[in-house]
């Protein structure tokens, strides 16, 4: 099964800017719904944006909307997480998830659904100061 392996995360302070990487090992992320998820303590996991499988459909939560990108770079077989403007509630641990799937259709309900991804990686910490 193809491990998913993310990089990048660090602490940085208000305003700064990070980008998250994210590879397969022994997979390629064309033709699948590659996602971004995170979980601060104490909360749930929560979606944060997602490439959808077919197309260029991106997608991303109305949380994080104008601030963070999703970039699926299918060339270098990397999913991409560019974060700016950074706030401290945006510290957590972010995940980068794998839907091998493919329903017909995009619904955000669906993209953003947890139980949907059957591959996931370890995290990576991201500590936002004030």
């Amino acid at each position: 099964q193809a491990q998913l392996i993310e990089s990048g995360g660090g602490m940085v302070q208000a305003g700064d800017s990070l980008t998250l990487s994210c590879v397969p090992s022994g997979a390629s992320i064309a033709s699948t719904t590659m996602a971004w998820f995170r979980q601060a303590p104490g909360k749930e996991r929560e979606f944060v944006g997602a490439a959808w499988w077919r197309s260029s459909s991106i997608y991303h939560a109305d949380s994080i909307k104008g601030r963070f990108t999703v970039v699926r770079d299918n060339a270098k077989n990397t999913l991409y997480l560019q974060m700016s403007s950074l706030k401290p509630e945006d510290t957590a641990v972010y995940y980068c998830a794998r839907d091998t799937q493919h329903p017909p259709i995009a619904k955000l309900s669906y993209i953003a659904d947890t139980r949907n991804y059957d591959t996931w990686g370890q995290g990576t910490q991201v500590t936002v100061s004030s």
